[in-house]
């Protein structure tokens, strides 16, 4: 008998990564929270920013995260948590896994790693070459 060609994730191989993923989500979400208050109270690294992303090295030329700064990485959280708030949507749709560029599964290690990932390794080198993504 031949062997079956996989072609999606197990339930409980779904449920493994929807835990990973809302892990993920949670504390995204606080540090997404965490940025904003630097963003609003004019990023001064006072007594509010107690978060150790924020800690600086107590020395002359400590580097404050500045309010531009915390904007940008702010910014970034916020995708980052909405890829991973796809990533459930696709769990539960079952094509969690899937490559959206060759169909093929993409692997476990790279899925635990980069759980919001939508492309293989080697689709996403080929999107590179051709200069799209």
């Amino acid at each position: 008998m031949a062997e079956e060609i996989k072609t999606r994730y197990s339930d409980e191989e779904l449920a493994e990564f929807k835990t990973i993923i809302v892990g993920m989500l949670e504390q995204a979400k606080a540090e997404y929270n965490t940025l904003r208050q630097v963003v609003m109270h004019g990023g001064n690294n006072d007594i509010e920013d107690t978060s150790p992303s924020f800690k600086t090295v107590e020395d002359d030329g400590a580097n404050q995260l500045t309010k531009e700064e915390a904007s940008q990485l702010a910014q970034r959280q916020y995708k980052f948590i909405k890829n991973l708030e796809a990533a459930l949507v696709r769990i539960e749709n079952k094509t969690y896994g899937i490559c959206r560029v060759t169909g093929k599964l993409i692997p476990k290690e790279r899925l635990r790693l980069v759980p919001h990932a939508t492309l293989t390794v080697e689709a996403k080198e080929m999107l590179a070459k051709q200069g799209k993504n």
